[in-house]
């Protein structure tokens, strides 16, 4: 289905501009589980698109209650948002200022009747541009490469979502990019399937359209986790790899990733990766659970 752009609605600024005070007595849990993530990035050189789809189902006796996301208005361009494929219009949601972030609310009316006690999923497509990310969180470039930095809340520069660290999920994450410019693409988890093709650019018209080898990396990180712990990294890297051999005897690919000019330093890493994930093992039990461990220097 096409993808139809919601014209945001107005933002209320009456609220304050400071950041206002947590208290603990305020806590509340966050009345969804977040089953499932599934992040969609489309890297090109003048924007990043980000399409996020999350499964959310209502905690026992939270049914019905309002979604309320974390994002950044000033930075995030918003799209569209959708609830299991039905495009919401600008009256369905309201965003407000918190601080220099923004709240989407999408309250149970819109959410469906099904909210109440089955779940439900929320799409959501972004656009902004990582080369003007100054801050260096969320989805940043530095050096040519794309980079991530969600800790502690790095994650609304990049999509609405419960940003806090009591939701937890699994992720699957696809990457799109230029393959000469982008060869290495890496997120959390496994590596699943990864294939290249042959695109055509945009072009004025009249003029003739050029083509252009992308690829695209999908990973899986099966075990949940917050969104604080999510990362991504596309660009031109070498690597150094190793194996480790765990006490039950599977073989686990190490890989560190550094820029050409840096990866002669990584030896030393290597060998102390090793040495930490052998001491796991002896000192707690604790077996590496994953296919591969990556690690990227920039």
């Amino acid at each position: 289905a096409p993808c139809v752009t919601a014209t945001a609605p107005p933002v209320d600024m009456a609220s304050s501009d400071e950041t206002p005070t947590t208290y603990l007595k305020d806590y509340a849990p966050f009345p969804y589980d977040v089953e499932k993530v599934t992040l969609d990035f489309a890297l090109e050189e003048d924007f990043a698109t980000v399409t996020a789809t999350c499964l959310y189902a209502p905690k026992e006796g939270k049914g019905g209650s309002p979604l309320v996301l974390d994002g950044r208005e000033s930075f995030v361009e918003l799209l569209s948002v959708s609830i299991d494929g039905k495009v919401l219009s600008a009256e369905d949601y309201k965003l407000s200022p918190n601080a220099e972030d923004t709240k989407m609310t999408i309250g149970s009316k819109s959410l469906g009747a099904s909210s109440g006690t089955e779940p439900f999923t929320v799409t959501v497509t972004t656009r902004f541009k990582p080369q003007e990310n100054l801050e260096l969180s969320g989805l940043y470039k530095s050096s040519g490469t794309f980079c991530t930095q969600c800790e502690a809340e790095g994650f609304r520069l990049i999509t609405y979502f419960p940003d806090r660290p009591d939701v937890m999920s699994t992720y699957e994450v696809r990457m799109t990019a230029d393959e000469e410019t982008y060869p290495v693409l890496l997120s959390n988890g496994n590596l699943k399937e990864q294939f290249s093709f042959e695109a055509e650019d945009a072009s004025a018209p009249g003029e003739k359209k050029t083509k252009r080898r992308k690829h695209t990396a999908t990973w899986i990180d099966p075990h949940r986790k917050p969104c604080y712990l999510f990362a991504l990294v596309a660009g031109d890297l070498s690597v150094v790899e190793d194996s480790f051999r765990t006490m039950s005897g599977r073989d686990v690919t190490l890989r560190i990733y550094a820029e050409k000019k840096n990866i002669d330093r990584c030896d030393f890493a290597m060998r102390s990766l090793r040495k930490a994930m052998r001491w796991d093992e002896t000192r707690f039990g604790l077996e590496y659970d994953l296919d591969l461990f990556n690690i990227v220097a920039v």
